[in-house]
């Protein structure tokens, strides 16, 4: 529903606030975690990099000069790291977990969308897909493929059409033109008469909806 009709944009995004004492994570020591997995996981690779370090069989001078320099190099980075990452974990320890609303910092606190737009517009969501469901198992009998009555769907409700009141005769007639293809045509047209004959009449009005075709077939 939101890549097809865009129905999230007809959300007011609001906030309300939460109560004080509601216990939430504290965001300082979510960033906190986070480096601290970030770091680990660094400190593990240079672990990973010396154990992976080998001498050729027969090595040369050169090669093993080099590979005790690299080595060093890597135990110092190695150190470093570990280093790093126990300073974060002390202050990771040193941190509380978990505060209330109250204790937040201003600008740390926590609000939630309003809650009453929100079941709002997932009520409209509810109800459009489960008609376009509805359309779709109906479509789909005239249609060669099951998973091609979504797609003419969408096509269809964006495809022009022509609202012809009758007061006298109590009618709404619904002139839908023609797609182009006689396989989609004839599966409109199937649709169209499932339509009609439900006799639904348009919303606060007494006019009957009446569905059909127009162009050339």
């Amino acid at each position: 529903m939101r890549e097809h009709y865009g129905l999230d944009r007809l959300i007011e995004y609001g906030t309300q606030p939460l109560p004080e004492t509601l216990v939430v994570v504290n965001p300082a020591w979510r960033r906190l975690d986070q480096s601290v997995r970030r770091e680990r996981a660094r400190l593990f690779r240079l672990q990973a990099d010396f154990g992976a370090r080998t001498l050729p069989a027969q090595p040369s001078a050169e090669q093993v000069q080099n590979f005790e320099r690299q080595g060093g190099e890597l135990r110092d980075k190695i150190q470093a790291q570990e280093l790093t990452l126990s300073d974060l974990k002390e202050k990771r320890r040193q941190t509380p977990a978990k505060l209330t609303i109250k204790e937040l910092p201003e600008i740390e606190r926590f609000a939630q969308l309003r809650t009453e737009k929100k079941h709002f517009i997932d009520t409209i969501k509810l109800i459009s897909y489960r008609a376009e469901s509805a359309l779709a198992g109906e479509i789909r009998e005239a249609l060669a493929r099951e998973d091609d009555g979504r797609a003419l769907l969408r096509r269809l409700f964006v495809t022009p059409a022509n609202l012809r009141p009758d007061p006298v005769a109590q009618t709404l007639t619904v002139e839908l033109h023609r797609l182009g293809s006689p396989l989609q045509d004839l599966a409109v047209a199937h649709l169209c008469q499932i339509l009609t004959e439900s006799e639904t009449l348009f919303p606060t009005t007494n006019l009957r909806l009446i569905f059909r075709q127009i162009g050339s077939s």
